[in-house]
């Protein structure tokens, strides 16, 4: 195929050119509706790209066929058998392909335990079991690593009627599993790997970024071309191949998800995104792992802050490293990451990605640039000078693995839609959860619903938000209460 076309953004230029006007949504009317103050923030060229993707962009039967012809280069510039655009997230696209894989499979699907939220809002909204695979943790730094083949392994002799199996890597740490080996185990059952990948859509095009798991043997994978490409927030694309997994069920199944009115915007960033990768993805991110290199030495020279790699890596931790995620351990200057992300946003207007009790994260790209990482180290040197001045952070109880392995007794599904009541945080261990908890980012469950809460996970997440950690999915923000199942 021709990988210099971008049919979306031809169509839509070619849309412009014939002056083509709908009596039809958006009633905006390419802006002309728009209140002008609107239109000052947000200019004009939005409206003008916001157009219907059938009976607009194309004809109403989308006989032009652009959006298929865009996926079908998106397939062919990865190397995958098939390409799906997405304009409702990667969330939306890892829940498609869990009901594709397992939607009514009694056998359930084996899951990573860190998996991200969205996952476990797929589990609920398809009733699918989950059978858990236990991360890997580092409980000094109390940080999970993705699971090994090994561990996949077991999970798979404890539940060899699994429909399939789902792992996140990389993770929103940079942090990445061993795909290959962790596919070879699933195939050797003859079972899919779904490989969320929502933060590694930049990973195919260079051979120094960690393997991207169709190159590592997965049948579905997931990215989100906003988080490390150059679409816009909701754009995803989820990549099929082999037979384990039909690529047209699969579209079927997210189309029972999707909006029915996708935005032509997201699509054609998608599609102009793939472009510029084939023709200068290499050179880009090539430049940009070298800026990435210099960045991390210039902070690691900070006194108080410690750049994490070779902490990262191992036979008991990461299988590799997305160097474009920048992780700083900020527990020598005495204060916490909540601090530390909250003050370089009020003084240096700088806003970083994730952050928890001891660390940030700056996730670099392919568009940042000298002067951009030159804003970053002198707005890290700043907080690291101010540190001193912060009020030492409050004290977090961190639980140990073994109490952060609640046990699970409901289906997720079970349990959120069942008789529920709200009951004081001192009364809640040993109750059944109701609702998801999620310290957010990095958007990994603390709790999910179904498994039975225990004191150090309720002290953990209690102390968490009297420390700063942000919880947005908890019946109630503060934790003093707690959703759990009414049990007879």
């Amino acid at each position: 195929m021709d990988q210099s076309r971008a049919p979306l953004l031809e169509a839509l230029q070619e849309y412009h050119r014939l002056d083509r006007y709908g009596f039809s949504p958006p009633g905006h009317r390419q802006g002309r509706g728009a209140d002008p103050r609107v239109r000052e923030v947000l200019g004009a060229e939005p409206f003008r790209a916001d157009v219907l993707a059938s009976g607009g962009l194309d004809d109403r039967k989308s006989s032009e066929g652009y959006l298929s012809k865009a996926e079908q280069l998106m397939a062919e510039a990865v190397g995958a058998d098939q390409a799906f655009f997405s304009t409702c997230g990667s969330s939306l696209s890892v829940k498609a392909a869990m009901m594709a894989v397992a939607g009514n499979d009694p056998g359930g699907l084996l899951v990573a335990r860190d998996s991200h939220k969205s996952i476990v809002a797929g589990l609920v909204f398809s009733g699918v079991t989950p059978r858990w695979i236990t991360p890997r943790w580092d409980e000094d730094m109390h940080f999970s690593h993705p699971p090994s083949p090994e561990q996949v392994r077991a999970a798979w002799e404890k539940h060899p009627d699994a429909a399939g199996a789902l792992i996140v890597s990389p993770s929103p740490y940079g942090t990445c599993a061993d795909i290959e080996g962790i596919a070879e185990v699933c195939h050797q059952r003859g079972k899919p790997l779904i490989v969320d990948e929502a933060w590694g859509a930049h990973l195919p095009f260079h051979d120094d970024l960690p393997t991207w798991a169709m190159d590592a043997g997965a049948d579905v994978c997931v990215v989100s071309v906003h988080k490390m490409g150059a679409g816009f927030e909701q754009g995803s694309v989820y990549h099929v191949q082999g037979d384990l997994v039909e690529g047209r069920y699969l579209a079927q199944c997210a189309d029972l998800l999707m909006t029915t009115s996708p935005n032509v915007m997201l699509y054609s960033a998608m599609d102009g995104w793939r472009r510029q990768m084939v023709e200068h993805g290499h050179d880009l991110l090539g430049s940009a792992l070298t800026l990435a290199g210099h960045a991390r030495e210039r902070i690691a020279a900070i006194d108080g802050l410690t750049v994490l790699e070779n902490r990262l890596l191992g036979e008991e931790a990461s299988h590799d490293l997305d160097r474009l995620q920048v992780l700083v351990d900020v527990s020598e200057l005495g204060v916490s990451g909540y601090q530390c992300t909250d003050w370089l946003r009020e003084h240096c207007h700088v806003d970083l990605g994730m952050t928890d009790h001891r660390r940030i994260l700056a996730t670099l790209s392919m568009a940042d640039d000298d002067a951009s990482i030159d804003r970053l180290v002198q707005s890290l040197h700043a907080v690291a000078r101010a540190a001193e001045s912060f009020t030492p952070p409050r004290e977090m109880y961190l639980p140990n693995p073994a109490e952060l392995q609640l046990e699970s007794v409901l289906s997720p599904r079970d349990a959120f839609f069942g008789r529920i009541e709200l009951v004081d945080a001192s009364s809640a261990a040993g109750r059944i959860a109701a609702e998801q908890i999620t310290p957010y980012p990095p958007g990994i469950p603390a709790v999910v619903p179904g498994e039975r809460l225990d004191q150090g996970v309720v002290d953990y997440l209690r102390s968490g938000i009297a420390a700063g950690m942000n919880i947005p999915d908890a019946s109630d923000p503060t934790l003093e209460k707690f959703r759990v199942v009414v049990e007879h």
